[in-house]
């Protein structure tokens, strides 16, 4: 029996995910067309789901665009339904970045890449071609492949940012190439061009990582093309910019966030953003975090700006979730 009933909680598990990850306009419009009871079923399941990974949302829309492409009795062109379910649900970028990296994700090396550890990645390519380099990394989480990055020299760590953020598309034949160093494994039969890297996620990827190896790697750009550094620059999410946020997403982000790590993280933090966290606090939490921040000890530059990389992860997280929105437009980033 326990069996029998797996399926269908893991079936409104996965409904839970997916309404999570299409913002709350969305999710209620979808809400409403269902009986009390599945309300309560999806809500008790969102309640449930504790922290949610990049990983958990990829994984249940790629089930949702799986299951969308057997359903041919719609008379629909599949590939064009999807498409423009995903880009109304999610918006043209999201949607399109799901999409093609669904063509690769179900590939057995890139599966094998994403978990092993980084340095064991790092081993397995810094002999490649450094477009061969920025391609792999490009197909990663962008946690997975800044601490991969970490690990090769700045020259190499330079050269893959910046071929990352001027990368526009892999076509199939760099695919296949691809596919002959993941141990044969990656399917280049696709023929169609893959939109991966740019200046976001070349600017994702750098804000991942610690700030002395971001530093270093901005300076090496800043050499070579002064042009692309700002444009990075620019890009680039920074502790501070949270007090861009409207209150209602502060208010969601700081349920997630570490008390210890928020009192680490606003150190260094200036004072907006320090305002910002205590307007959105209740008014005991609110006096209980100034008075910590009035008598903590000392703290390492190190482990503050790790701390505010910490939490701009989380933020970063919930915002490809659809659970708060980063900057003051309402702008989904």
């Amino acid at each position: 029996m326990p069996e029998a009933d797996e399926k269908p909680q893991n079936n409104i598990r996965d409904a839970a995910l997916f309404l999570l990850s299409v913002g709350q306009d969305r999710a209620a419009e979808v809400l409403r067309l269902m009986t009390p009871k599945q309300v309560q079923e999806i809500s008790n399941a969102m309640n449930s789901l504790g922290a949610v990974t990049p990983g958990m949302v990829n994984d249940v829309l790629s089930q949702f665009i799986n299951t969308m492409s057997s359903m041919t009795a719609l008379g629909l062109d599949a590939g064009d339904y999807i498409r423009n379910a995903m880009v109304a649900a999610l918006g043209v970028e999201k949607a399109s970045s799901i999409l093609d990296r669904s063509l690769l994700d179900d590939t057995e090396g890139l599966v094998q890449l994403k978990w092993m550890d980084p340095r064991m990645v790092a081993d397995l390519i810094r002999n490649e071609h450094p477009q061969i380099i920025t391609i792999i990394l490009s197909l990663l989480d962008y946690d997975l492949a800044a601490k991969t990055l970490s690990y090769m020299n700045t020259r190499m760590q330079a050269d893959v940012i910046m071929r990352l953020a001027t990368l526009q598309n892999v076509q199939p034949t760099a695919l296949k190439e691809l596919d002959q160093i993941m141990l044969r494994t990656l399917d280049g039969a696709s023929t169609k061009s893959s939109d991966l890297g740019g200046v976001d996620s070349a600017a994702n990827i750098l804000n991942m990582m610690e700030t002395a190896v971001e530093t270093s790697i901005i300076e090496k750009i800043t050499e070579l093309d002064s042009g692309l550094s700002q444009k990075l620059q620019d890009k680039m999410f920074l502790f501070d910019d949270l007090a861009a946020m409207d209150d209602r997403s502060m208010q969601t982000l700081l349920r997630e966030v570490n008390s210890d790590q928020l009192l680490l993280a606003l150190r260094a933090a200036g004072d907006e953003i320090k305002e910002m966290v205590l307007r959105n606090l209740s008014r005991r939490a609110a006096e209980m975090l100034r008075e910590d921040m009035e008598n903590a000890p000392p703290a390492r530059l190190a482990d503050v700006e790790g701390a505010q990389k910490d939490i701009l992860a989380i933020a970063r997280r919930m915002s490809d979730n659809g659970e708060i929105m980063l900057g003051g437009s309402g702008d989904m980033v």
